[in-house]
């Protein structure tokens, strides 16, 4: 009787330390991929999930050194024994970040980069590449510059890149974090695909709930570097803490129902009609000789306003928001800053005004620790050196990145350098603060937490915040702007935007669990809010008629 196949990848007893660490940063981890399966890796920020990849892919021991324990097999051979080019024909890795994986000036040289290096014929190569992007849907991206796509192409760029290589393991790191809500659904779909057809895939992702709906065919759970968990779906729900990992609603509305009630403090933000930022009658266009990317944009952003920005991947909620700060101008209309121009303003001029959170942390991060990042613009703001320490220490409170404060921000992983980049953007004390993809790479404990905290600091007159977490919104947004194709579509308060399924779908902002609970409870509360407060929440005593005007005050909790 002839020997079993050897599996695609099997973890004995593994254990790694960092060379710069005391502590292993993952203990003892063992488990089996199967061919075909797709296995889901959860647990909240630092528990190890990158560092296992790590070991897998072969970048430790190789670029990340350390003291490493046990044994990671490829098809039964060792992968600490077999060359980088070997590996990369076998196991192909999509990072959190696409900046730090798109090498190539246009798309079609990034993503015949890795065929290239494995000596293809130019055939192969162009049919490979041709064959991939019309595969992922994006043919029409083919001979675009990867320096003018949004965050969520470059995302599906980085995964072509991988796929045309033909790997028979596929590790996704975060691939979820910079795609829009209708983006990652397809994305999900087709890695439930790509494993029904015989890829080995390892996906790693903070948005469980979503991974849920694919039906993993497993779930590996870890939580400070161990291994707690590892068998099918249904059983993750009884041992993951809902406060770390985002769980459907429903789930967390009834686990939340046997803990005490939390506690939620109000917003302490004044409430005011005071016009901050008007767009009067904007567009836009990067180049002349192609469309306009803004149309006809009016709105203005009033004292006391914290709104999310909603829409699909390039529809222009990055270009809108930049246009705030100055750093683009409009073609047509104007956008004025407290009523000054912004084409009569300089970026460092309206930087005292509006501190901006970029989506992607790399494109704002350079000092040599956490420390000084943060310090840095304060410090050239003109800042007493008193209260540049008092700022960054706050600041790397509320971000839980105290521990970090000497470390290479450049050196942290995607998640890490997000919340550092908002860090050293709230110690700058802006008045006005406005963030790309805050929860981008972030656990569900950490979004949350420090969304509260940013809320909750006196000094802010607006905040806006571009996501695609719908969550996000329904939860701290008090308006909601819709943009779709370049346009504001939609422009009010959560309960009225979000309440048309049609426009949301048109917009390929698809509905959440939360934001269907909600719209259940909403008769009754008169306002959204989490799953944990919805799963305590009482009928007032004494409806007073004032108490509409005393809830638009508060966070909704």
């Amino acid at each position: 009787m002839s020997d079993p196949a050897p599996l695609p990848l099997s973890v004995s007893n593994l254990t790694f330390t960092y060379r710069i660490r005391q502590e292993p940063a993952i203990r003892s981890i063992h488990f089996d991929l199967h061919p075909g399966e797709l296995m889901l890796l959860a647990g909240s920020s630092g528990c190890g999930k990158t560092t296992l990849m790590r070991c897998i892919n072969g970048l430790i021991p190789r670029t990340y050194h350390g003291k490493m324990e046990g044994e990671v097999h490829l098809y039964g051979r060792q992968a600490g024994k077999m060359s980088m080019a070997e590996l990369s024909q076998l196991v192909g890795t999509v990072l959190q970040d696409p900046e730090r994986q798109i090498v190539g000036s246009y798309v079609l040289n990034d993503v015949a980069f890795g065929l290239e290096n494995l000596a293809l014929s130019r055939q192969e190569i162009t049919e490979r590449i041709d064959h991939t992007l019309d595969y992922l849907g994006i043919l029409h991206l083919r001979d675009r510059e990867t320096f003018g796509l949004s965050g969520g192409e470059k995302q599906k760029v980085s995964l072509a890149g991988v796929l045309a290589m033909r790997p028979k393991i596929l590790l996704l790191d975060e691939p979820l974090a910079s795609l829009d809500p209708a983006s990652a659904h397809e994305a999900l779909q087709l890695f439930r695909r790509l494993a029904d057809e015989g890829i080995s895939i390892l996906l790693v992702e903070h948005r469980v709930e979503d991974v849920l709906a694919i039906r993993p065919d497993s779930v590996l759970y870890l939580d400070q570097g161990e291994q707690v968990y590892f068998g099918d779906a249904d059983g993750l729900m009884e041992v993951v803490d809902y406060h770390r990992i985002k769980l459907p609603a429903k789930v967390v509305l009834e686990r939340a129902r046997k803990d005490p009630p939390p506690v939620f403090k109000p917003l302490l933000h004044p409430d005011g009609q005071k016009p901050l930022v008007s767009f009067e009658n904007v567009s836009f266009r990067y180049d002349p000789k192609l469309p306009d990317v803004l149309h006809e944009v009016n709105l203005q952003v009033n004292q006391g306003d914290v709104v999310a920005i909603l829409g699909h991947n390039g529809a222009g909620k990055t270009t809108l928001v930049k246009h705030a700060l100055g750093l683009l101008k409009p073609t047509t209309g104007k956008v004025l800053l407290e009523g000054r121009d912004t084409h009569d303003l300089s970026v460092a001029q309206a930087a005292r005004t509006i501190g901006y959170v970029f989506q992607s942390p790399s494109q704002m991060l350079f000092a040599p620790s956490v420390q000084e990042e943060l310090a840095f613009g304060p410090r050239n703001l003109g800042h007493p050196l008193e209260a540049i320490q008092k700022q960054v220490a706050v600041a790397l409170q509320t971000v839980h990145m105290e521990q970090e404060s000497t470390s290479p921000p450049l050196a942290l992983s995607f998640g890490q350098q997000k919340r550092v980049s908002i860090a050293a953007v709230l110690a700058m004390k802006s008045r006005i603060l406005m963030m790309d993809e805050p929860t981008a790479g972030q656990d569900y404990w950490n979004y949350l937490s420090f969304m509260d905290a940013i809320l909750q600091m006196p000094g802010f007159d607006a905040i806006l915040f571009i996501t695609h977490d719908i969550d996000l919104a329904v939860i701290y947004a008090t308006r909601v702007l819709l943009v779709f194709g370049g346009r504001v579509i939609a422009d009010g308060p959560p309960a009225e935007v979000l309440a048309d399924d049609e426009l949301l779908l048109r917009s390929r902002v698809l509905p959440s669990s939360l934001l269907r609970l909600n719209r259940e409870y909403l008769p009754a509360t008169g306002k959204f809010m989490r799953a944990e407060a919805l799963a305590h929440w009482q009928p007032p005593a004494d409806p007073s008629p004032n108490r509409a005007e005393h809830r638009a005050q508060e966070v909704n909790p």
